[in-house]
């Protein structure tokens, strides 16, 4: 991939980011009711899933190195913004820390990390 390509992966990490930090901050008190569950799963835990799922795989795309290397350190880092997010919400008056939603968090990491490696293997062997 050329530097061009991996700068503009960085750009999109960022403002992906800055997106979750926004998501999770933000007061959504105001925002109207909507059906509280999908398929008996929380509409919560279904969202904080697919915000970690891309995460993995723009990690892997903004830099360069060994696939499992780069797959490894985005579920860290994936880890550490989930995990930092959910602590400063107890914090919050509007918000609270909720362990499943950390839980839903690192589902959505470790699928979107399976669905990297996979991807990296397919395009790999073309």
């Amino acid at each position: 991939m050329t530097s061009k390509a991996r700068k503009i992966f960085r750009i999109l990490l960022v403002l992906y980011l800055i997106s979750i930090l926004v998501l999770c901050f933000a007061n959504l008190s105001s925002l109207p009711d909507v059906s509280n569950t999908i398929f008996g799963i929380e509409i919560d835990k279904v969202a904080h899933f697919l915000m970690f799922l891309p995460f993995p795989a723009l990690f892997y795309l903004s830099f360069e190195g060994k696939a499992a290397a780069l797959i490894g350190a985005g579920i860290l880092a994936g880890l550490s913004v989930a995990g930092t997010t959910e602590w400063v919400q107890s914090f919050l008056t509007y918000r609270s820390m909720d362990l499943a939603d950390f839980f839903a968090d690192t589902a959505g990491l470790l699928s979107g990390a399976l669905l990297t490696g996979a991807a990296v293997a397919i395009f790999r062997k073309k």
